[in-house]
């Protein structure tokens, strides 16, 4: 499964212990490989597979790999809830244990475990980063224009409607600070997909903690099914818009109600 950290060696210099999340549902030809990648990228981090009771076995797969490094956890969850409900299982089962930060990391390759080290350096000097597609020197492999487009629409329009300050609002390989999760009002949240990157990032924004961005490679999955659906995106587009519908009515009753707007 790749090297093994010897286990003196304990979470992320600056940072401290270090739990990467990654939820799972059917996801058999990825996740040995995923999890082999972090290791192999970050010896000191720990890993928590969130799965969701996955009909082609994946969940037995993580348990093999448990069973075999003391690095790696597996959160066994009783069915299909949807990408927010998982990693908000896996924020709360890291606060439980102590640790310092949380990554959100997907389990099909397209978040590369390489690009970890530097998300984690540039978590010493901020409670949330953004592990970014459309910064300076992030690159996008292997999508076909119209998801291109989709997602830079996306973005440009989250950034308009909510005065998030941060190019990829949607992202979803991303850092959190112990102290960011415990600013951001998690029991409110609701969201699924795109949308609940979204509106982590209108609350973490909101609460005022440090948010910053990292370029990194992104490239689409070479095995297994896409989870992203029409539904997703329409969720997304809803919910910002009523967001930021919200925002501005709180805006025009108190002018202080979003002193951090850009």
């Amino acid at each position: 499964m790749g090297v093994v950290a010897d286990r003196r060696t304990v979470g992320h210099p600056g940072v401290g212990r270090v739990l990467v999340v990654i939820p799972t549902y059917n996801e058999a030809d990825n996740v040995d490989r995923i999890v082999a990648r972090v290791r192999e990228a970050a010896p000191g981090v720990d890993v928590l597979v969130a799965d969701d009771n996955s009909p082609d076995g994946t969940g037995a797969i993580a348990d093999g790999l448990a069973g075999a490094d003391p690095h790696v956890h597996v959160l066994h969850r009783p069915g299909k809830d949807g990408l927010g409900a998982a990693y908000l299982a896996g924020f709360a089962w890291a606060r439980q244990r102590g640790y310092d930060a949380v990554v959100e990391m997907d389990a099909d390759g397209s978040h590369a475990p390489e690009d970890l080290p530097a998300l984690l350096d540039a978590a010493r000097d901020a409670d949330v980063v953004i592990g970014s597609r459309w910064t300076r020197g992030a690159r996008v492999l292997n999508w076909p224009l119209r998801r291109l487009l989709l997602s830079r629409a996306g973005n440009l329009y989250a950034r308009l409607a909510l005065g998030v300050p941060v190019s990829d609002a949607t992202g979803g390989y991303r850092v959190y600070r112990s102290a960011a999760l415990d600013a951001i009002d998690l029991a409110s949240v609701r969201s699924q997909g795109y949308a609940f990157q979204v509106e982590l990032s209108r609350l973490a924004h909101r609460a005022g903690v440090r948010m910053v961005e990292v370029p990194i490679t992104f490239a689409e999955r070479e095995h297994g099914d896409s989870k992203m659906s029409p539904l997703i995106v329409a969720e997304a587009l809803w919910r910002i818009t009523t967001w930021g519908l919200r925002d501005r009515r709180a805006a025009a009753r108190r002018p202080d109600a979003l002193a951090r707007w850009p």
